[in-house]
């Protein structure tokens, strides 16, 4: 098997045990990129020499008998919005292009430090925002892959990369993976750093993974869920042997709660014969859930938060570059400056009060199934689809997943995202990974 096919964790054991060389791996990867980058525009800076200098310092490193990290020569993607001391950061707009930054990323250093390889930095949207940048959907070239990490789910969907980091704000790694028919990550708000990363809004602004497998989702979440002084949302969290405890068996099959959300009937008819199917599939683990009247009011609340908190955030932009920025991106800042203090007070406090009054489901359920997008990806490259099957989760800050496992009219993947307790990350891995292998059989 080519190494580009193998997983994460396969890559790490395989050079571990001197199976396969970094320099081997590397060049698999560069051999997959130089196939479908020309079509698939996943990469914002990629330079194939600098790879394979890293890939070759890792097989010296491995060669002298030295310790080795727990991602050993593993490649890694990562969204361009996350800075790097030996790499451009652009987060996806001309006014940023080529310019180098200091302060290197949290999560790059925790990777670097666990002995990874950055390969290069992926496309994001401007400003991981809603105005889209070069990636096309691997599946069909006609398409958007999502965003905003739209390089990210595209670099993993073509093999060109075996797992890649991204971020969401409100559907930014759920809707691409879900497009791009690949599992995207979004643990429970607080276990990962964004120090080092574009800064859109402090209490919405949450760190994603790419990959094929609930294994590799567990195996980069050990290294990168860290408490970090420099964020203060962070926390303690136990990722000991996570990569294996996410594969347990339950002692009983989990049960799930099955989550319409107020924006069911924006889901195209396809999808919705599909998630009946699906439904029925799981009678026996699954219980109907009606919407709480609170949710309808959350896609207002997120909206508020994360316009106004970008209006400060990214407000340089605004003012020295108004002209340059996309139209997406100044409409909303112009909102974020409009929306009154008790509006934006009222949308904080909510947050709380909703996550109690639903929280006790999972005194007596495992995880939500629901929806991760409106259909399969949406023809044209101007627009990257809706995010609203991900507002509620992410204002939550509940840790969420797309699972590659429906297929829409067209054979494109449609994904179906499940959502856990909060800071129960291992334990809903654990029910997504029932989940997709009991649907796949």
């Amino acid at each position: 098997m080519k190494p580009y096919l193998l997983s994460a964790k396969q890559l790490v054991d395989k050079v571990k045990k001197s199976e396969l060389s970094s320099v081997e791996v590397a060049n698999s990867f560069i051999e997959r990129i130089e196939e479908f980058e020309k079509k698939v525009h996943a990469w914002a800076f990629f330079d194939k020499t600098s790879f394979l200098e890293k890939a070759k310092e890792a097989d010296d490193w491995r060669l002298s008998g030295k310790p080795l990290g727990p991602l050993h020569g593993l490649p890694i993607a990562i969204k361009d919005i996350f800075k790097t001391d030996d790499m451009p950061t652009g987060y996806g707009t001309p006014i940023k292009e080529g310019q180098r930054s200091k302060n290197e990323s949290e999560v790059v250093k925790l990777l670097k430090n666990a002995g990874a390889i950055i390969m290069g930095k992926t496309v994001t949207t401007e400003l991981a925002y809603f105005d889209p940048g070069k990636t096309t959907n691997p599946h069909d070239y006609s398409r958007t892959p999502g965003g905003s990490s739209s390089g990210s789910a595209a670099a993993v969907a073509t093999f060109m990369a075996p797992v890649a980091i991204g971020s969401q704000t409100n559907g930014s790694v759920i809707r691409p993976a879900s497009y791009c028919g690949v599992m995207g990550y979004k643990p429970s708000y607080g276990l990962i750093s964004r120090s080092g990363v574009l800064r859109l809004s402090f209490l919405l602004d949450q760190i994603g993974i790419f990959g094929r497998t609930i294994e590799d989702m567990g195996l980069i979440s050990k290294i990168i869920m860290n408490k970090d002084p420099k964020d203060k949302s962070t926390r303690t969290y136990p990722t000991e042997n996570m990569e294996s405890s996410v594969l347990q068996d339950h002692p009983f099959d989990p049960k799930f709660i099955f989550v319409q959300t107020p924006k069911w009937k924006n889901l195209d008819n396809d999808s919705k014969k599909a998630f009946d199917k699906l439904r029925k599939k799981l009678e026996k683990n699954v219980v109907d859930f009606q919407d709480p009247s609170s949710f309808e009011k959350i896609f207002e609340y997120q909206q508020v938060i994360m316009e106004t908190d970008m209006a400060h955030n990214l407000s340089y932009f605004y003012e020295a570059h108004k002209n340059k920025i996309g139209k997406k991106l100044r409409e909303a800042i112009e909102r974020g400056q409009s929306y009154k203090s008790k509006d934006y007070a009222e949308a904080v406090d909510n947050i709380e009060t909703i996550y109690d009054n639903m929280s006790e489901l999972f005194h007596h359920f495992h995880a939500i199934i629901t929806p991760a997008t409106t259909g399969e990806a949406p023809k044209g490259l101007a627009h990257t689809g809706s995010p609203e099957f991900c507002t509620i989760w992410t204002y939550l800050g509940m840790p969420s997943i797309s699972l590659p496992i429906l297929e829409g009219s067209n054979k494109m993947p449609l994904g179906v995202q499940v959502v856990g307790e909060k800071f129960d990350d291992v334990r809903f891995l654990r029910s997504a990974n029932w989940l997709f292998k009991k649907l796949n059989k």
